[in-house]
Order: structure tokens, then sequence, then C-alpha cells
């Protein structure tokens, strides 16, 4: 084999990389295992605030040493494999900006107009029923209530001065409205990314949704859901402080010093108080004599006293010894915590004035000495603690070109009432031409900037210089702004989930990926004898490069991530299979090792990366459509396609010719010849086949038709809750409780075991205020106490809004939809006759109404939820790459054996052949296959049983579509050439 030496190099660096990656996250759950051991309770339980004081107290302190190279235990988390809100708890948020807010801001005093605020109303209500974005439909609907005046009639005034005149066309004024919206939801992102940072969670993730005015949040591990709906909804608070000398800081600095190093004296001479009992204690055992060790120990207290004292004058607290700079409070970022601690103190807090406050810069610089260094910058404020001057003043700000063409600038301009309060902030800043005052530009107690005013400005049109880069003065610019069209944000969508339903979910991730790797690697060697344990090795590679990568790219891993794994492991299985089987034919054959490895690989090649690029085209699709959960199966299923092609081919090429030639066995003695001499007539019984199909599909029409189906909360909003009981618990009951709190009977569910619920509920789904989830879940224990002796626990709880249902039904048909098209062209180019692409349409077609068919006539019949929402389309898009995969292995049999037999069969005698021939790989592949998903359905938790069910009849679908459906459909739409009898004397060959 050429390039051996290459890929042996690369799996090598492959893997040490991938086991470098992962490490971090070894390390950290050991952290996190001797966090619990050390706040573990006598009686067994978990003190929460002890571990975290654990883990705080490691937080900036070298925990891994790797080669030399320390890590602390913030950079372990930052670099271990992230897990999903499934998998560990947290708070999952879809936040959307409210664009009513930035109309009026831009309509300013026109706001009022009885029109404009029609034209608000309607645009709310068409926009709640799903249709289109917000401006577009205020645009239609105030040309529906005003006909005869322009926009401009509403947007021409002082606050759109230079961009919106009288005179200005609709298309002009929406030009400037749809800038002004894009760039409120841009602020607000940078917001809301700034206070998540200052939230303190670690690998946060913060997005915004593409062509939409929506933000998603997920904060992994947070208990407290309401501080997070406060620190998301609350409105930016733009501020402008000055900043005080630092002389007139100093003497609170010493007084501050001078009380941390009293601190320090005593808590030294408590530890040796505390220490000094137990070593007299034993003198005494031998000296009898406790008058000369108390002696001894008041003299020795006193030594201390003395030193400490004479040290006071010499020695320099924190407060001091961490600063990196002479003329300001910079210290080293790792040193922050510290000094948060030290200011948080309720006794240095009552040291310093009320009219000082001190707030940490937010861009780091390097230092001289290569450290990442942050300001704490001491500001005035008034007595009442209000600001002498906000953000809401600021008309607009941009970044220019600075008049030495050399750098930016950021030009801001007030309105009059801002102008004036500025004129009078920048005289007093400017008043002292030797030392002059800076002026700290606050957002969200944060300072974004703090320049040297350096003259009284009159009029309100301010130049902040510096040495800025575009792209930095584009972004102070934004930040400004941020006063000037407060775009409030609202919860469109939510969910928390609880640790404990977290942990449940890990144990059964992992327990279902264990098992499955189990009967896989077991079924290979059963199968395969010898070769079957060379897939297995090439199956443990793919795993590690999985999750390695993984962890390098910073993916998160999620449940339905764990079935992406899985899948991937099915399909690297489908192609050692295809491999196997090839190779297996070719030694039947009496060909040597050598020469059926070379053939066998080099059939099965084109198989492979035909199943391979349907099955990215699927990946791809859902990783741009998909949403929450669902992004976490695209990422890892796209990632193990990669891997599963480099394990599978090339590493199992490579152990191949490792050894020497005829130590190689491709099968066991009850599996050499299984399903050889098959000739089951597909192609006669196709009409049969049709039938059947066709009575399933109308079957479940009539059911679609009579009962609908049973919609998950995702694709027609609602609020759904997972419950768990002490005791087992009636549905009913709880249903009935429920009705009489909430006003409407909601969906009520077992939930895996018949002590734990899922209550779905339309409950003040259309409430938009903070109050909401509270009360909602208020409104819930209410109902649930009501159940007498059987204590109730909310372990997760979760939001979604009718806009959003629409958005990811609108989402699920589009993915569909561009996947069937993708998969349908590749299919046409790859085989190059559309009667191929055809019949696999066919079979996707086919396999989809049947999924649907029996997912609304099994619904209420078998033992667990059968809801139609995101993960359920997830399934759907798999169960078609696993169709199109299966249809392509078969089509390319039947490829072959039509160029081979041309002329000396018929076309039906010919598939039939082909499809007998191939039948090996399809049931062995089919059933590797259904024994990863049948693992899943079991262990993989109640979350994703719908998807692995799905999953389930759709690949037992899919199998039996691409050999009865798809491939006779090539004979009934055959051309007439096709269909024509051989010659006579060519029917005599065999």
């Amino acid at each position: 084999m050429k390039n051996k030496n290459v890929i042996v190099t690369l799996t090598i660096i492959i893997s040490l990389l991938c086991l470098y990656f992962l490490s971090f996250t070894f390390i950290a759950q050991n952290k996190q295992n001797e966090a619990v051991k050390f706040a573990t309770e006598k009686d067994g339980t978990v003190n929460l605030e002890k571990k975290q004081e654990f883990l705080d107290s490691i937080y900036d302190k070298p925990v891994y040493n790797l080669f030399g190279i320390k890590y602390t235990y913030k950079e372990v988390k930052e670099n271990e494999l992230a897990l999903g809100l499934d998998l560990q708890g947290g708070m999952h948020v879809t936040l959307e900006v409210s664009p009513v807010e930035i109309l009026k801001g831009l309509a300013g005093t026109n706001a009022k107009d009885p029109k404009f605020q029609e034209a608000l109303k309607i645009a709310g209500e068409r926009y709640r029923g799903g249709k289109d974005d917000y401006t577009a439909l205020f645009f239609d609907a105030y040309k529906e209530v005003a006909p005869d005046q322009n926009l401009s009639h509403i947007f021409a005034n002082t606050a759109n001065s230079g961009r919106i005149t009288s005179k200005s066309s609709d298309s002009e004024v929406k030009k400037v409205i749809n800038t002004e919206v894009d760039d409120a939801i841009d602020r607000s992102f940078e917001i809301l990314r700034n206070r998540i940072d200052k939230f303190g969670v670690i690998q946060p993730n913060i997005q915004r949704i593409q062509g939409t005015g929506r933000i998603q949040v997920e904060l992994p591990g947070v208990e407290n859901p309401q501080r997070v709906r406060n620190l998301l909804q609350g409105a930016a608070q733009l501020e402008f402080l000055e900043v005080y000398h630092m002389p007139e800081v100093t003497p609170y600095l010493n007084q501050i010093n001078e009380y941390l190093l009293a601190k320090e004296k005593d808590a030294k001479a408590q530890k040796d108080a505390e220490k000094a009992p137990s070593s007299e204690a034993a003198k005494n055992l031998l000296t009898d004599d406790t008058t000369a060790t108390a002696k001894t120990d008041t003299a020795a207290v006193a030594d201390t006293t003395a030193q400490t004292k004479t040290d006071t004058t010499q020695k320099a607290s924190a407060i001091y010894n961490l600063l990196r700079s002479g003329y300001s409070l910079r210290y080293e970022v790792k040193d922050t915590a510290k000094i948060n601690r030290i200011f948080s103190d309720p006794k240095v807090q009552a040291m310093i004035p009320s009219n000082m406050r001190f707030i940490w810069e937010q861009k780091p610089y390097k230092d001289e000495q290569g450290g990442t260094t942050l300001e704490l910058v001491p500001v005035k404020k008034s007595r009442t603690g209000k600001a002498g001057l906000t953000g809401d003043v600021i008309t607009d700000a941009r970044a220019d070109v600075s008049s030495n063409a050399k750098s930016y600038e950021i030009s801001m301009s007030m309105n009059p009432a801002g102008a004036k309060k500025w004129k009078q902030i920048t005289r007093e800043a400017s008043s002292d031409p030797k030392n002059k005052r800076r002026v700290a530009i606050v957002l969200d107690d944060y300072v974004i900037s703090a320049p040297v005013v350096q003259v009284e400005i009159p009029n309100g049109q301010s130049s902040i210089t510096g040495d800025f880069t575009m792209e930095e003065a584009r972004d102070l610019a934004s930040k400004l702004k941020a006063g000037k069209l407060p775009a409030p944000v609202r919860i469109a969508e939510e969910t928390i989930v609880g640790p404990s339903l977290g942990k449940e979910a890990i144990d059964s991730g992992l327990n279902s990926m264990l098992a499955g790797m189990i009967i896989v690697i077991l079924f290979m060697v059963l199968y395969y004898s010898n070769a079957g344990l060379v897939a297995d090795i090439a199956l443990l590679f793919n795993l590690l490069f999985i999750v390695g990568v993984m962890a390098n790219l910073g993916a998160v891993l999620t449940l339905p991530g764990i079935a992406g794994i899985l899948l991937s492991i099915a399909i690297a299985v489908d192609a050692n299979v295809l491999i196997n089987e090839r190779v297996k034919e070719d030694l039947n054959e009496g060909k040597s090792l050598d020469t059926a490895l070379n053939s066998g690989y080099s059939n099965a090649f084109s198989a492979i990366i035909d199943s391979n690029v349907t099955t990215l085209i699927k990946g791809f699709v859902l990783l741009y459509f998909g949403t929450s959960l669902i992004l976490g199966f695209a990422v890892t299923l796209i990632i193990g396609i990669f891997c599963s092609f480099f394990t599978s081919v090339l590493i199992t090429r490579v152990i191949f010719n490792m050894r020497k030639k005829g130590t190689w066995s491709f099968s066991n003695k009850f599996s050499n010849n299984l399903f050889k001499t098959t000739t089951f007539d597909f192609i006669g019984k196709r009409k049969l086949f049709y039938t059947i199909s066709s009575l399933i599909i109308v079957a479940g029409i009539i059911s679609i038709s009579l009962k609908g189906f049973n919609l998950g909360v995702d694709f027609k909003g609602g609020r759904t809750f997972i419950v768990q009981f002490e005791k087992p618990v009636s549905t009913e009951e709880v249903k009935k409780n429920l009705n009489d709190v909430f006003g409407s009977s909601p969906e009520v569910k077992t939930y895996g075991s018949n002590n734990k619920l899922k209550i779905t509920t339309r409950y003040l789904v259309d409430d938009e205020s903070d109050e909401a989830p509270i009360k909602a879940e208020q409104t819930l224990n209410d109902g649930l106490s009501k159940i007498s002796d059987n204590k109730a626990q909310v372990l997760s709880a979760s939001k979604i809004g009718p806009t959003i249902a629409d958005d990811i039904k609108t989402s699920a048909i589009l993915s569909l939809g561009v996947a069937i098209v993708l998969m349908f062209l590749y299919i046409l180019i790859r085989f190059k006759k559309w009667q191929f692409a055809f019949g696999t349409m066919v079979s996707l077609f086919h396999v989809v109404l049947v999924v649907l068919a029996l997912f609304s006539l099994l619904d209420g019949i078998v033992p667990f939820s059968l809801e139609i929402d995101q993960t359920f389309v997830a399934a759907i898009l798999t169960v078609i790459g696993y169709s199109i995969n299966d249809s392509v292995v078969v089509f390319d049999r039947i490829r072959e054996f039509l160029s081979i037999h041309r002329g000396d069969k018929t076309q039906s005698q010919v598939i039939n052949n082909a499809l007998n021939d191939t039948l090996s790989r399809t049931i062995i592949t089919g059933m590797s296959t259904i024994f990863v998903i049948i693992i899943l359905f079991i262990f993989g938790g109640e979350s994703i049983k719908g998807f692995s069910f799905a999953m389930l009849i759709g690949v037992l679908i899919g199998t039996y579509s691409s050999l009865c459906i798809g491939s006779p459909i090539l004979v009934d739409f055959a051309s007439w050439e096709d269909k024509k009898e051989p010659a006579k004397e060519a029917s005599q060959v065999s």
C-alpha cells in the first residue's frame, strides 16, 4: 500500500493530539471529584457551598502540569470537552430584540401618532401569527392605515437628522430603519456577551441567529434562572463618570492596606494559637507544669504582636503587592478575583466615600512583563449613586478616520439636554491645564473607555481619540449608541435543565454508547473472524478521534450528539462490511489475499464515497437549519463521517498490510456462504410490496386526518415541565389537579418511569413579563401540592413561544425539502440516469410517509411518547440518509451487473441477481445498525426515546424500501431498450 508510513504517522499524531485535548476533561473531572469529596458531610450529603468554595480556591491556581506547561483550573475548564445542557443541567434562552421599541425610538415625538400606534398594533398581531419579520409587517400595516402618507411623515425628526428628511422616499426610510434595527440587534448582542462574561459561567455559548432578531444563549451549570432572566433582560446602562486622580484615592487605599495587614496578622495569630494547645499538651504529659506552659505561650504571642507592629509600615497587602503600575491601579487578569474579594468586604466598603466607586476596565492590556492586565478605575458618582450623564442623551456615534489619518476616532453627538450637561462635565475635567481629568464611559458596570478631556465641549459634538483600530472604533461607537436606541429583549424560548436530570442523561448516554460499542465489536468478530477485529480496532480509533476533535474544536456534546456518534459508528461499520464482503467474494473465487484486498478496497470505494457524501449532505443541512440540540447531533455526525472514512478505509488497510499474507480470515464457517444461495424474486413480487406499502400509507393518512399528529411543544408552543414524584402517581389525577389551577387541561405523560411525568401546558405562554415563568412554576406547584403524601420536584422547565414554534416548523420543512433535492441531484449526477435518481426519491418519500403513518397509528398504543418535534425531524433526515446510503450501495451493484450482463439477461433478471448478491451486505449493515439503535432505544434516556424509535422503524423501512420499492421502480420506468429480451443465442449464456 502506498503512503503507508504517512497514514501511520498521521494516526499517531492525531491520536496524541486527541489524548492531549481530552486530558483536560480528565483533569477537570478529577478536580470535580476532589471538590465533592471535600464537601461531603458525615451524613453523605454534599454541601454545595463548600464544593464551590473548594473550586474557587483553585480557580486561578495551577492544577495540571504537562511537560512543564502549567494550566490553572480555569484554563483546564475552558479546554475540557463541553457538555450540553441536557447532560449537565443549566439554562438555554432564545432572546428576541424588540423592534417595537426601536421603531418608537426612531419615531421620537411622533411615536404618539394614532396611525403609527395602530400600525404597530396590526403588525404585532400578524407577527404573533408567525408571518415575516416585524419591520416588514409594520411597513405594510402603516400603508394600510395611512395610504396617503409617506413613512417620512413619522420618521423625519431631529433624532434622524441628516439621514431622513421630509422628502425621503419610503424605500430610503425603510433602508435607514432596517439598518438601525440590525445595528440595535448587534449592540444588544455585544451587551449580552459582556454581561455573560461578567456572570462568570465557564463555557457559555452566545450566538446571533442569522436572518432574525434573535440571540441564543446557553449557560451550563447555572442554578438561579431568575437571576439569569434579570441579567439578560435588563436595560443597558451607559454612564459618563469623572475619574479621580490617584493622589485623591491613595489615602483610602492606605487605610484598606492597614486593615488587610491587621486582618492577616490576626489570622496568623489565631492559626498559631490553634496549633499551640496540641503541641503544649504533649509537653504537659511529660512535665505536668501547666503554669510554665502558660507563661511560655503568653510570651510567644507578645513577641509575635510586637514584630507585626514593626512590620505594618513596611509590608503591603494584596492591594499594593499585586499592582503592576506605579501611576494607576492596574492588576493582572488572574488577580482580579482577589481584588474583587477585598473590595466586597463590608469593612473595606465602609472606608470608601459614598461618591467613589471602583470599576474594572473592560479591555485588557499586555504589559511590559508579558502579563495581561486590567485597570481598576476610581470614578466619581453623586452621593445619591446616580450618574451625572447617561447614555440616553446620545443621538449618534460613528467611527471616523482621525485627523492624522493614522488611526481611527469616535465621533459622538448628544441632544440639547445632554450637550448642556456634557459642557459642564468637560469644563470641570479640563479646568486645570496641568492636571486634566479623565471621564470614564461605563457600560453595564464596565469601563469601555476613559479618555482625557482636553477642552470644554460646548455643543455636544465630541471626538474620542486613541490608538483605535477600525474594528475597535466601530465596536466603541456601537456601544455608545446603546443608550440612544434602547432595544429591550424578551425571552421567546427558555429551557431549564436541573443537574439531577442532566446526570441521568449522562449515565444513559454513556451506557448506550458503551453497550452499542460492545455489541458491534462482538458482532463483527463473530461474523468476520479476525478481519472483524481489524474493523473493531478502527472503531476504537474512530471513537477516540470523534471525541478528541470535538474537544479541540470546542464543540458541545449533547444527548442527540451521542446518538450522532453511535450513528457514525454504524456508518463506519457499513464501510468495513462493504470492504469485507468484497474481499470475501474474491477469496471465494480463489484469488490471493493480496489481490482480494486490492480488489475489495477498490470495488467498495465508490459505494463508500457515495454513502459518506449523502450523509454529509444531510449533516450540513441539519447544521444550517437545525437549532438547539439538533446542532449537537449534526456536529458529531459530520465529524464522525470524516473520522470514520479515515479509520475504516485507511487505518484498516494499513493493519491488513502489516501482517503476513494468508493470516487473515474474513469469515467463520457459518458466515462464509451465508445469503449466497438466496434467489428471492424481488422484482416479481413488486406489486405485492406496492400494495402493502400503499395500505400502510393510506391507513396513516386516515389516522392523521382523524386525530392529527402529536406535535411537540417546539412545534406548537407552550410550557413543558419534567416532574419527579417520590412515589408512583396517576397521570389522570395530576391532570385533574392541574386543570383546576391552569384553567385548561394540560397534557400529562409518563416520562421513563411511573413516578416521573412530562407536563405540557399553554398556561401564560403569551405572557412575556419577567414574572410569568415564576408564576407558571408556582401555579404548577400549587396543583401538584394537592396530591397528598407524594412530594414532587421540578427537574426541568422549558417555554417556547408561538413565533419560535412557527419558525421551527418552517425550518423543519425547509431542511427536509433541501436535503431531498440535494440528494436527488447527487444521485442524478453520480449514476447519470434519471431512473436511478427517481427510484431513490420514490424510496425516500416511501420511507418518510410510512414512518409518519406509523407514528400516527401507534401514538397512544406504545408506552412512550411519539411526538413530532425537532428530534423527530433529525431522525427522519438520518433515516433518509441511511436509506440513500442503502440505495446507493444497491444501485452501485445493479449498475455493475447491468454493464457485465447487458444483452444476455433481461433487466429484471439482472436487477434480481444484483439484489440477491448484495443481500449479505444489506442485511449485515442493517443488523449492526439496528443493534446500535436498539441499545440507544433501551439505554438512551426518555428524552430521545421517540428519536430512537423513529430511527429503528426508519432503518427497517429504509432497508425494505431500497430492496422492494426503489429497485423495482428501475424496471417499471426503464426505457424500451433496457426492457428488451436478450438475443436468442445470448440467452444460452449462464
